[in-house]
């Protein structure tokens, strides 16, 4: 391996993609069991590498020369090899930084509450006092401050940074806190970036808290480590900034929700031969493993199918780069919007009831006097659970191009 990132699990990793779009080299991801780290330090058989957990403080020992902002926060991400040394430094500090820069945060005279006592931990104290926080909290599961007594000791605190891995892929549906406890909180940025947005930011969302996951520091990171490998300079801001978007584009899925009938199948086929996207219909999932819809519904109920079908949103939700198209009831589960939220952006196809035609293969719309029932008891939840609405005027291009344009 030349170029590349080791950690224990990294089945999560967005890092190959990054680092091959910044520089022309081959970047490896490669797992590595803590028994193994010992025998792959002493061998030195890389030129550069990226460090993540748990690693970040298990590598320093092997290092013959440590940066000096390295040595201060504890912790190394970056690792290059020249003539045979190892030199080791942390970018992790100036992609958090730009990060936090990038929401507005203002950490001057605040209290911080950093979630973690890590390698990522110890970098995001030393960008807090960089960035002028008058008092900054670690928390940690056995610490004097921990998860049993945050609240009480600091609920009072500005902002939270969260660098413990709670929340990231596969594991989505937790959270370190709740932030709705937290009345005085003004912002949380949360280091982790798979999924694109985690439990803890969503619920920031619903609380009308700034929240930001961690692509944008991870992309930073990496375009700072990329100069390290090189010996190349960058403008960093800049590139930073396209590659986020570039890579966040490539990631994000697109999630059509809608009545049936609104156009969600035929705009997302388009949508994604568009886009160059691969194309899934929750629908679709659900048949090929249980079989017509319909004979679900009047052999098993319609909780029945609600059960299967929130496994089929869970399953694709959980994966990036998709157009989704969803069954029409799918948001009647809160569980399923926050689920296809994780990596998604949801459109609401709104067509009026006019132009949607009852059919027999929808077992809740079949005529008229359902599918009005249906529109009616749906439409403020598909409103609230959008991020964004397109009217539907029954052309196909113009819908692919309206969202294709809001995508920007």
């Amino acid at each position: 391996m030349k170029y590349g990132l080791i950690g224990e699990r990294l089945s999560h990793s967005f890092s190959k993609p990054i680092h091959e779009s910044i520089a022309d080299y081959i970047y490896e991801i490669k797992e590595i069991p803590r028994d193994g780290l010992d025998s792959f330090m002493r061998e030195r058989a890389f030129n550069g590498i990226n460090v993540t957990i748990p690693y970040k403080q298990s590598v320093i020992p092997y290092l013959d020369f440590t940066d000096e902002i390295a040595v201060k926060i504890g912790a190394v991400n970056t690792v290059v090899n020249r003539d045979g040394k190892l030199y080791g430094y942390n970018t992790d500090f100036g992609g958090m930084k730009m990060l936090i820069e990038k929401q507005g945060f203002s950490y001057v005279g605040k209290k911080v509450v950093i979630l973690g006592s890590g390698g990522t931990a110890k970098t995001a104290r030393a960008v807090a006092e960089s960035l002028g926080a008058k008092e900054i909290i670690t928390v940690s599961r056995k610490g004097e401050v921990n998860y049993e007594n945050l609240l009480f000791l600091h609920g009072d605190c500005d902002y939270i940074i969260n660098t413990t891995p709670c929340g990231m892929y596969p594991d989505t549906d937790k959270s370190a806190v709740d932030v709705s406890l937290f009345k005085s909180l003004k912002g949380v940025t949360d280091v982790v970036y798979n999924p694109l947005k985690t439990k803890l930011c969503l619920d920031c969302e619903k609380q009308g808290i700034k929240c930001a996951c961690g692509l944008y520091m991870l992309v930073a990171q990496a375009v700072l480590a990329s100069e390290i490998f090189s010996g190349k300079a960058f403008d960093v801001k800049k590139t930073a900034d396209e590659l986020y978007g570039r890579i966040l584009n490539e990631k994000r899925n697109i999630v059509l929700i809608g009545m049936p009938g609104s156009g969600k199948t035929t705009i997302g086929r388009a949508l994604a031969e568009s886009l160059g996207k691969t194309f899934v219909d929750t629908d679709d999932l659900i048949t090929g493993e249980y079989g017509d819809i319909s004979e679900i519904f009047a052999q098993k109920g319609e909780e029945f199918f609600r059960d299967i079908e929130a496994v089929a949103v869970k399953k694709v939700s959980l994966q990036n780069g998709l157009v989704i198209a969803t069954g029409g009831g799918a948001v009647l589960r809160r569980e399923n919007v926050d689920y296809l939220k994780h990596n998604g952006v949801l459109f609401f196809l709104d067509r009026p009831l006019g132009d949607i035609l009852p059919t027999e293969d929808r077992p809740l719309s079949r005529d008229c006097e359902a599918l009005k029932k249906r529109y009616e008891e749906r439409y403020g939840i598909y409103l609230s659970s959008c991020d964004e609405k397109i009217d539907i005027d029954g052309r196909v291009e113009n819908a692919v191009s309206r969202i294709t344009e809001m995508l920007k």
